[in-house]
């Protein structure tokens, strides 16, 4: 699940970035604005899109993805923790449906779909247990191309998603969601900006990433 954001130096030639909605809303904006009120001389455009966007390829000069999503011949620089799904559906759904205990039993669940451009297709929801690793493809009524909008349709009791834990948290803390198959979702490495390692970086680009670069 990744944004697109593009930043820009004015007046000298303009940075491009890749990443997701949550990447841009959680992780790149609160960081950006800090850096901005510091440096108001430095212009960012951010670009949302879920496909694995070919950086060099569309001339952006980074991209925001998980870890093991990098590309080996590129530089990567970490910028936020390590990520775990949640499994999440409100209360009001599962008074009409029993809890799914296994990820084969989402097969008889309303699940939000997520559709990916890259794949041209619906994202797999992925699980691991022991060292076992499952994909599961998932139906029911509704499909997004975005996360909030998933956990929006879980909280409204249409069904279950498949959405960042952090994202899920605060809901389940207030008991509007509920978590089921905890147990299948280890963590996986955190977002990355990553960018060509013959790039030639600013003083402005260096800025960016100092700015990002995660400090936990």
């Amino acid at each position: 699940m990744q944004p697109l954001a593009s930043f820009a130096k004015n007046p000298p030639a303009p940075f491009g970035n890749t990443a997701t909605e949550y990447a841009v809303d959680t992780i790149l904006w609160p960081k950006l604005s800090k850096l901005l009120r510091q440096y108001p001389d430095i212009n960012v455009e951010l670009f949302i899109d879920n496909a694995l966007t070919d950086i060099v390829a569309q001339r952006f000069d980074a991209g925001v993805r998980s870890g093991e999503q990098v590309a080996k011949d590129m530089i990567a620089v970490r910028i936020g923790p390590d990520i775990r799904a949640a499994v999440v559906g409100a209360p009001s759904y599962f008074k009409k449906r029993t809890e799914p205990k296994r990820p084969q039993d989402l097969i008889g669940h309303d699940c939000t779909n997520l559709r990916l451009s890259t794949y041209g297709g619906l994202y797999a929801w992925e699980f691991e247990k022991d060292g076992r690793e499952l994909k599961v493809r998932v139906d029911g009524q509704l499909t997004f191309n975005g996360t909030f909008q998933m956990l929006n349709a879980a909280l409204s009791g249409v069904g279950l998603a498949y959405v960042p834990e952090d994202l899920a948290q605060p809901h389940i803390a207030k008991g509007q969601l509920k978590r089921v198959l905890a147990d299948w979702c280890p963590p996986y490495s955190g977002h990355h900006l990553y960018y060509p390692s013959r790039r030639q970086s600013s003083a402005a680009f260096a800025l960016l990433v100092d700015a990002l670069r995660y400090q936990g």
